[in-house]
C-alpha cells in the first residue's frame, strides 16, 4: 500500500492514538488526520484528502452513520468501519454497508487494548488493503 493517506475518526483519544501508532508502524501508510466525531471529520475532509477513512460508529455530535452519508457525497475516500457495535451481520453493519462503507472490522470492546498487534490488527490491515485495491 504505497503512500496511502488515512483519516481516523473515533471519539476516544486513546483509541485514536493506538490506531495511529499501529498504522504509522506500517510502511506506506500515513495517518493524515484524526477527528473526534463526524462533524470534526467533515471539517477536515477537504484539507486532509484521505484515501481511506477509519470510522467508529458511536460518537457524539454526529454518529458514524450520519458522517458516512455526508462523506460519500464530499469525498472519494474509501470508508472502513472500525467499531465495537458493528459486528458482521449486525443491523449497524448492514446499514453502514448499505450507505457505502467498503469494509467492517470489529474493534475489541471493554477495556481498551494498547495494541492492535493481535488478530484485530491483522484483520484491519487486510480490510484496508482490500478496500484500497
Amino acid at each position: 500500500m504505497p503512500g496511502k493517506r488515512i483519516m481516523i475518526v473515533d471519539d476516544s483519544t486513546i483509541m485514536r492514538k493506538v490506531i495511529s501508532r499501529f498504522l504509522n508502524a506500517n510502511e506506506g501508510i500515513e495517518v493524515c488526520a484524526e477527528a473526534k466525531d463526524g462533524s470534526d471529520a467533515l471539517k477536515q475532509l477537504r484539507q486532509s484528502k484521505p484515501d481511506l477513512i477509519l470510522l467508529d460508529l458511536e460518537m457524539p455530535n454526529m454518529t458514524g452513520l450520519e458522517f458516512l452519508r455526508h462523506a460519500k457525497l464530499k469525498s472519494r475516500a474509501k470508508i472502513v468501519i472500525l467499531s465495537s457495535v458493528a459486528g458482521l451481520g449486525s443491523q449497524k453493519a448492514q446499514d453502514a454497508l448499505r450507505l457505502g462503507a467498503n469494509g467492517i472490522v470489529s474493534k475489541p470492546s471493554g477495556a481498551v487494548s494498547m495494541s492492535l498487534d493481535n488478530e484485530c490488527g491483522k484483520n484491519l490491515l487486510t480490510v484496508i488493503s482490500q478496500a484500497l485495491s
